[in-house]
């Protein structure tokens, strides 16, 4: 299975959110995260990169 972890950038400053994300849902301006294990999480911004060789994904923070 594929994981990535969720990087959350703002003013620069990166801040892992989320490891182990499984699925990723845009509405919008928001991003819904879902882990490995049904956690869910909610953060507002935009998906600039998914990079698997990294194994993560940047969102841009508004």
């Amino acid at each position: 299975m594929c994981e990535l972890n969720a990087v959350l950038v703002r003013g620069g400053e990166r801040e892992l959110i989320m490891e182990s994300v499984t699925r990723i849902v845009v509405d919008g301006d928001s991003v819904e995260l879902t882990g490995i294990f049904g956690d869910n999480k909610i953060v507002s911004g935009l998906i600039k990169e998914v990079d698997f060789t990294k194994g993560e994904t940047l969102i841009i923070g508004k």
